[in-house]
């Protein structure tokens, strides 16, 4: 079944709907078009972010809508009326937010098509009491009031910035899911010792790139001893494997006592 995946901004989650309009009529549509929505919570203009067939387990289970229509350069042109003043939103949102004296950093905000609806992103450490924010905002706004915690990462993604390889962030031109970066990452690409300061990018989280050459990494160690696993080199020298060179295809072994290292590099091939 051919479906499109759509996002409201990009800091929200994705939805699925039919590539056709209200009256079963197909569309061609293709990544970067803008359609006219209509979800549970109202219309709204999306971004189409990725077409083709729907992949098993990709959408949630239930039925999945046509879209109501492609966007017209009217429905463009209202969206972003719409949403002109967001600096000035964003700002009356942080004084309120500072009111109420709330661990909150706030992001973006996005009003929808249908001028019913605000939606606010922001990052916190933990869960936040925003209760008697949403009745300051609803009373100002007259308008339904939609708060969602978003990531540090999702942050960057939105604002964008140049990483330390001297191009765009990923996440900002290319990367669609951020995942999850582990030191565990870090360590099978033995690069921990640079330390969290150059591992880490503009989101003070480890970077995304950590996880590019992961299958890589896991095909050529599949082999490889335990660290802390006795070895016995080429050389029939038996010790305990401490290191592992796996670009090299190599591991670092002790041969000495416990109190003495005595470490030689020795290739894997060669262990038993």
């Amino acid at each position: 079944m051919q479906i499109v995946e759509v996002q409201f901004a990009p800091w929200d989650q994705s939805y699925y709907f039919r590539p056709a309009d209200e009256e079963g009529n197909g569309l061609e549509l293709k990544k970067g078009d803008k359609v006219l929505v209509e979800t549970v919570i109202g219309l709204d203009i999306a971004q189409v972010i990725e077409s083709g067939e729907l992949a098993t387990g990709s959408a949630e289970s239930g039925e999945i809508k046509n879209i109501v229509r492609k966007a017209t350069a009217a429905d463009e042109l209202n969206i972003l009326t719409l949403n002109k003043n967001r600096p000035k939103l964003i700002n009356d949102c942080k004084a309120l937010i500072k009111k109420h004296q709330l661990a909150m950093k706030l992001v973006d905000v996005h009003v929808s098509y249908d001028d019913k609806r605000m939606t606010y992103a922001f990052i916190a450490d933990g869960r936040v009491d925003f209760r008697e924010l949403v009745k300051d905002l609803t009373r100002k706004h007259q308008k339904a009031i939609r708060l969602q915690q978003i990531g540090v990462r999702d942050e960057a993604k939105i604002c964008g910035d140049i990483g330390a390889c001297g191009r765009e962030l990923c996440c900002n031109s290319f990367l669609k899911e951020l995942g999850n970066v582990s030191t565990d990452n870090a360590r099978a690409q033995q690069v921990v010792h640079r330390g969290s300061e150059r591992l880490s990018g503009p989101c003070d989280r480890l970077k995304c790139c950590l996880r590019y050459e992961e299958e890589v990494y896991q095909m050529l160690s599949k082999n490889f001893p335990a660290i802390g696993s006795k070895f016995k080199t080429k050389t029939g020298e038996e010790g305990i494997v401490e290191e592992w060179h796996v670009l090299k295809g190599t591991v670092g072994v002790n041969i000495g006592s416990p109190s003495e290292r005595a470490m030689i590099e020795t290739a894997v091939a060669h262990g038993k």
